[in-house]
C-alpha cells in the first residue's frame, strides 16, 4: 500500500509564503502588554455616562472610544489571525478567547452611547451637529438617531453587549468542531495514493476528472457531517433563536428586517433577489442539463456538478505565476492600483498555502491600524488563481477605505464586501476567456466563468432560502430539528438543479458545512455582490466614460453612507432587479457559448 500524502506542518511552509503578522505585533509579549493595557484603560469609558448631553464631554467620549476600539480590533485582528495559522495550536485558541472576552467588556462599556444619542432632544441634537468640531459624526450621529424605536434602555443595551461573547458561542463552537476537531478520513486519490481528506482540499477533489474520486470524496464528507447531524442542528438553531430573540426585543418585524434596516437595505432588496432567480431558474436546469451532455453521463449526480466539461491539461498554477496572471487581468483598473496589489503581495499580506490545522476556505482581515491580510488555501489551478484575486480585492477595498475615510466611516457593510472583490473575479474571468488561444482550454474558462455565477449567484440565493425558513420556522415556534432541516435542504436543490441530475440524499446534510449561516443574511449579498460586481467590470472593460472614476469613488467611500446610496452614486442601482437580471443574461449567453 502506498503512503498517505499528509499534509504539511506549518513549519515545513517557507516563510515566503506566510503573512507577516509580526508586522502587528513583533512578539506575543507585546501583544500582551496592549492586553493589558486595554484591560486597564477600558472602565474609563464608563466616566461618560450619562454625560454625553454635554458637548466637551462628548467630544472626549467620542475621542477615548475610537482609541480604545481601535486598541481592542488590533488586538484581535493579532490574535485571531494567529489562531487560524493553526486552530490546533490551544496557546493561540486562549489568546482569541481572552482578546474575545475583553471585546465583550468593551462593548458593554459603550452600551450607553446610542441610548444617549438617541434620548438628546432635537434642541440639543441640531446645536450639536451645528458645531464644526462635531461636523465628521453627522452620519454616525444620524444613523444613530434612526434606530430609536429598535434600541433599548441603557441597562438592556449594557446587559445584551456583555453577553455578546457567550451570544457567539454556536460560531464558536462550529469552527472549532470543523476545522480543528472533526476528521475525514482517507480517500484515493487520482494516482491511488491513500490521501487525507480536509475541508481544504475537499474541493480540489469535487473538481476531479476521476469520478471514483469525487464521488468517494462527496460522501465520506457528507456521511461524516451527518454523524453529527443532531449536534450542528443544535449549534446552528441556537444561532438563529438568538438572533430571532434580539429581533424582537428591539421591535423589529422579523430578523430579516432586524438584519437589513440598521444599514437602511430594503426587504425589497432581498425579495427581489430570490424571485429574480426563482423566476429564471430554468435558466440553471439548461445549464445542468448541458453539463450532463458534455460530460457524456447517463445519469448526473450532485458530485459531477463541479467537474469541468471540457477535458484540458493538468493545471499547475505555481503562485508566482498566478500573481502575474491577475497583474495583467487587473491592468484596466490603472497603476495606481497595480502598485498597491504588487506591495500586498510583497510586503507579507497572504498566507499561501495549507498546513495541519490551518483554518479552511479564504479570506480578508485586518482592521484600521494593521495591513490588509488575506488567508488562502492555494492549490496550483484556476480556482486558486481566482480565489486570490478575489481576497486581494477586498484588501485593496479595505486599503482605500482606511487611507480616504476617518476611523468611523472606514468600514465598509458587508452589502458592500464582496462587490470589489467580485470584480476582480470578473476582471480576471475576462481576460482569461479574452486572451486564450487554445479553443478547448477556452470553452474550459468559459465553464469557469459559468461556475462562477452558478455558485455565487444561484448556489448562494438557496443559501438565502434556507436561512429564510430556517429563521421564519424559529419566528413561528416551530422546533427545527435536522431532520425538517435536511428535508427543506433537499427539496431545495431538487427545486434548483430541476429533473436532469440526481439529488443524491447526501446532500441533505450540506447546510450543516456553511459557516455563513451563523452570520445572519449575509449569504444573499454574495449575489447582490456579484452582481454590483458585474456592472461594475462590464463599464469598466467597455471603457464607458466615469467608468473608472465611479469604481475608485465605491472603493473610497467605506462606510461613509448606507450601502444602497453608496453603490446608487457610483452608478449602480441595487434597489432593482435589472443587475441580477443582466447577471443571469450573462449566464444564458455562456452557456450559448459553450452549447
Amino acid at each position: 500500500m502506498s503512503d498517505t500524502l499528509k499534509v504539511k506542518t506549518r513549519e515545513e511552509i517557507e516563510d515566503k509564503y506566510k503573512w507577516k503578522v509580526g508586522k502587528i505585533y513583533q512578539n506575543d509579549d507585546l501583544w500582551e502588554k496592549d492586553y493589558e493595557k486595554l484591560k486597564a484603560k477600558a472602565p474609563s469609558l464608563l466616566e461618560y455616562k450619562g454625560k454625553l448631553d454635554d458637548k466637551k464631554n462628548l467630544l472626549k467620549f467620542l475621542e477615548l472610544r475610537e482609541n480604545i476600539l481601535r486598541l481592542n480590533e488590533k488586538l484581535f485582528v493579532y490574535a485571531h489571525l494567529r489562531n487560524d495559522e493553526n486552530t490546533q495550536n490551544p496557546k493561540y485558541q486562549g489568546v482569541r478567547n481572552k482578546i474575545s472576552s475583553l471585546s465583550s467588556e468593551v462593548a458593554s462599556y459603550i452600551s450607553y452611547f446610542m441610548p444617549e444619542i438617541i434620548d438628546l432632544s432635537d434642541e440639543k441634537y441640531n446645536e450639536i451637529i451645528r458645531d464644526k468640531e462635531f461636523l465628521e459624526y453627522k452620519f454616525l450621529f444620524q444613523d444613530i438617531r434612526n434606530l430609536k424605536e429598535h434600541t433599548l434602555s441603557k441597562d438592556k443595551e449594557e446587559i445584551i453587549s456583555a453577553l455578546s461573547d457567550s451570544l457567539e458561542a454556536p460560531s464558536d463552537i462550529f469552527n472549532m468542531l470543523t476545522f480543528a476537531d472533526m476528521k475525514f478520513g482517507i480517500i484515493k486519490d487520482e494516482n491511488g495514493n491513500d490521501t487525507e481528506l480536509t475541508s481544504s482540499n475537499y474541493s480540489i477533489w469535487l473538481k476531479s476528472e476521476n469520478r471514483a474520486v469525487r464521488e468517494a470524496a462527496f460522501k465520506l464528507m457528507h456521511n461524516t457531517f451527518k454523524k453529527y447531524e443532531n449536534t450542528y442542528a443544535a449549534m446552528l438553531t441556537s444561532s438563529v433563536k438568538t438572533f430571532a430573540l434580539n429581533s424582537k426585543l428591539r421591535s423589529y418585524k422579523s430578523s430579516i428586517e432586524a438584519s437589513l434596516k440598521p444599514n437602511n437595505i430594503p426587504v425589497s432588496v432581498f425579495d427581489n433577489t430570490i424571485e429574480a432567480v426563482n423566476d429564471n431558474i430554468e435558466v440553471l436546469h439548461k445549464y445542468v442539463k448541458l453539463k450532463k451532455k458534455l460530460l457524456g453521463l447517463s445519469e448526473l449526480h450532485m458530485y459531477d456538478l463541479y467537474t469541468p466539461v471540457i477535458k484540458t491539461p493538468k493545471f499547475d498554477i505555481p503562485y508566482e505565476k498566478g500573481v502575474e496572471i491577475i497583474k495583467k487581468a487587473l491592468k484596466p483598473l490603472g497603476k495606481e492600483y497595480l502598485d498597491i496589489f504588487e506591495y500586498g503581495i510583497k510586503s507579507g499580506w497572504v498566507d499561501v498555502y495549507e498546513n495541519q490545522g490551518k483554518k479552511g476556505g479564504a479570506y480578508s482581515s485586518g482592521c484600521y491600524d494593521t495591513e490588509p491580510f488575506v488567508l488562502l488555501n492555494y492549490n496550483n489551478d484556476v480556482n486558486s488563481v481566482s480565489t486570490l484575486a478575489h481576497e486581494m480585492g477586498h484588501s485593496i477595498h479595505t486599503y482605500y477605505s482606511n487611507k480616504t475615510q476617518p476611523y468611523q466611516y472606514a468600514e465598509y457593510t458587508l452589502f458592500c464586501a464582496e462587490v470589489a472583490s467580485t470584480t476582480n473575479e470578473n476582471l480576471l474571468i475576462n481576460y482569461l476567456i479574452d486572451n486564450e488561444k487554445d479553443k478547448n482550454m477556452r470553452l474550459y474558462l468559459i465553464n469557469q466563468e459559468l461556475e462562477n455565477i452558478r455558485t455565487t449567484l444561484f448556489r448562494q440565493v438557496m443559501f438565502a432560502e434556507f436561512e429564510k425558513f430556517s429563521h421564519e420556522s424559529i419566528e413561528a415556534g416551530i422546533p427545527l430539528t435536522a431532520e425538517e432541516m435536511n428535508k427543506f435542504y433537499y427539496d431545495l436543490n431538487k427545486k434548483y438543479f430541476g429533473d436532469d441530475i440526481v439529488v443524491d440524499k447526501e446532500i441533505e446534510i450540506e447546510w450543516a458545512r456553511i459557516p455563513h449561516f451563523y452570520r445572519d443574511f449575509y449569504v444573499y449579498q454574495y449575489a447582490t455582490g456579484y452582481s454590483a460586481a458585474f456592472t461594475f467590470a462590464k463599464r469598466i472593460l467597455n471603457k464607458e466614460e466615469g467608468a473608472l472614476r465611479d469604481y475608485f469613488n465605491f472603493l473610497k467611500s467605506g462606510g461613509s453612507d448606507y450601502p444602497i446610496n453608496i453603490l446608487k452614486n457610483s452608478k449602480v442601482d441595487m434597489t432593482v432587479k435589472e443587475p441580477i437580471l443582466n447577471t443571469i443574461k450573462r449566464f444564458d449567453d455562456l452557456i450559448n457559448m459553450l452549447s
